[in-house]
């Protein structure tokens, strides 16, 4: 640290900013040491293999929705053909619109 410097705390983040008054500027940042976010190994082991199922769960319902997506557009398509069956009036091509 040359002279003139001072360290200061960031009271947000806990970092420390090496300011220099002759420029008014942080020339240096020195961050602080992390934090962990789980105990040991075991539990954050445990939290992964939880994490994985979950994905693997919403993967097969997603494939499930896929399968069945296809029924589902049929029997809608089968609706509206036969409403259009059943209708009288034959629909509008858009120039009659003009």
């Amino acid at each position: 640290m040359t002279t003139g410097t001072f360290i200061v705390e960031c009271p947000c983040c806990q970092a420390k900013l090496t300011v220099d008054p002759e420029v008014r500027a942080v020339i240096a940042h020195e961050e602080p040491p992390r934090k962990r976010t789980v105990a040991d190994l075991d539990t954050a082991f445990g939290a992964l293999g939880a994490k994985a199922a979950e994905r693997e769960e919403r993967f097969r319902q997603a494939r499930a929705s896929e399968a069945d997506k296809g029924k589902l557009l049929d029997r809608k398509f089968q609706e509206g053909l036969k409403k259009a069956k059943d209708s009288p009036d034959p629909p509008r091509r858009p120039f009659d619109y003009e």
